[in-house]
């Protein structure tokens, strides 16, 4: 768990997501289709075997409060996770936002996915203005002090890492498009292959035999597979035991067969006065 401490000031003043707003009325559009999709495929497949699911918290394109001193500021990531927060159980609870100082617990890992206007800052590239916020970057190494750092750009299929070391982020190697991150006992990687029914590369979870893990619906197609399979097995099994009976019931046939042979050859020695047991 990577926990904050916030200032010590009375919780009455502190204020909650429910006085922060969620969206910003002045920023224009909504996320494009990969800004939508990339992040469900990292949701559905982002499951650390060392927590519980109801102490892993992901989010995307979720208003993310970093500074108690400024309660207005905030950044969006494109994909972030928390561990050892709990998720709401109540639909009525669902997060509106995530305040850190509420919280008290920083991101885990933050992933941002370039786009042209956004691509100088997620790289950190550009500095602060003057009373303006702090850069992405600058939030993410030296405010939330986030241990990972992921930058994806799908036009030119850079994938990079970052962990903080010390004070800043330092690069990760990364092989074959995969880096493993022992704290949750998992890996990033880029997969090739369809989501919602799109050809792609796309960033995916895998497990430690180097799997990529499964989404709900190939959930569904390995249950419905491994199903199929076991009726086969059971079809197979089924074939050979009435095969099996089949041959028993040939040789039982055949045994009676020379048993009534052996009898009648029995019979007629007898009628030549010779007795079969003296043979």
């Amino acid at each position: 768990m990577y926990q904050i401490d916030p200032p010590r000031l009375p919780k009455e003043v502190l204020p909650t997501m429910y006085d922060l707003k969620s969206e910003d009325p002045e920023e224009p559009g909504l996320p494009d289709q990969f800004h939508l999709w990339q992040p469900r495929l990292l949701d559905e497949t982002f499951c650390p075997s060392n927590y519980p699911v109801e102490q892993v918290f992901v989010a995307s394109d979720l208003n993310l409060y970093y500074d108690l001193r400024n309660p207005l500021w905030y950044k969006r990531p494109d994909w972030f996770a928390m561990l050892g927060v709990l998720k709401s159980s109540q639909q009525q609870d669902l997060r509106l936002s995530y305040v850190v100082w509420v919280e008290g617990v920083s991101p885990f890992l933050v992933v941002e996915l370039l786009s042209p206007g956004t691509e100088a800052e997620d790289l950190g590239q550009t500095l602060r203005e003057i009373n303006k916020p702090p850069t992405k970057w600058e939030v993410y190494e030296r405010i939330l002090r986030v241990p990972y750092y992921v930058i994806y750009d799908r036009y030119t299929n850079n994938f990079r890492a970052f962990s903080l070391f010390t004070t800043r982020y330092q690069e990760i190697s990364i092989l074959k498009q995969r880096f493993w991150l022992a704290d949750v006992g998992l890996g990033l990687g880029l997969w090739q292959g369809s989501y919602q029914e799109t050809q792609g590369l796309w960033l995916r979870w895998y497990d430690a035999d180097g799997n990529w893990i499964p989404t709900a619906n190939e959930r569904i197609q390995l249950e419905s597979l491994r199903a199929d399979s076991e009726r086969e097995r059971a079809d197979f099994e089924r074939e050979r035991a009435d095969s099996e009976r089949e041959r028993a019931d040939s040789e039982r046939e055949r045994a009676d067969s020379e048993r009534e042979r052996a009898e009648l050859l029995a019979a007629r020695l007898r009628e030549l006065n010779i007795d079969p047991d003296q043979l």
